[in-house]
């Protein structure tokens, strides 16, 4: 199995929206958007995303697209996000993908964010070299409802 990242393709926005609209991975997530539902809001984020100096990049799995991978934010408060299709979870991409990803981009700190109740994301960053520095209480829109947060960084 090769897990590749490249720069986001107009083709791929259909499929991060099957993705975003599943509803485990929406629970797992838990900070996610509003109405994932909603196309416009979906592609109108998708333009400012693109638009920005985000480093957004289509995970690959075999050539086949499963996810999105990116880092945001400003200079100092760089954050790392990634999300991978639910059929794929347990097979080691999520950890490929964010290697790759955070070997491309120099700049640390890098922080990440996670549901305090996914453990599978919060070892996903563990392995990648991001250790736990607050928890938090943020309110999730794919819960609706205030749930704890882990915060961690990746320093070196």
């Amino acid at each position: 199995m090769e897990v590749a990242l490249r720069p986001v393709h107009d083709s791929d926005l259909p499929v991060f929206f099957r993705l975003s609209n599943d509803p485990e991975s929406n629970r797992m997530a838990a900070f996610t958007a509003r109405d994932p539902a909603d196309r416009e809001l979906f592609d109108a984020h998708w333009r400012r995303v693109r638009s920005s100096s985000a480093v957004v990049r289509t995970v690959l799995v075999d050539g086949d697209v499963v996810g999105s991978a990116a880092v945001y934010g400003e200079p100092g408060e760089l954050e790392v996000t990634y999300w991978i299709d639910r059929a794929y979870w347990g097979r080691g991409i999520a950890t490929a993908a964010l290697r790759a990803l955070i070997a491309a981009v120099p700049e640390r700190p890098l922080r990440a964010r996670a549901a305090a109740d996914n453990a599978a994301s919060v070892r996903v960053l563990e392995k990648c070299g991001f250790r736990e520095t607050e928890r938090t209480r943020g309110y999730a829109e794919a819960r609706a409802e205030e749930i704890d947060e882990v915060v961690l960084a990746l320093r070196d």
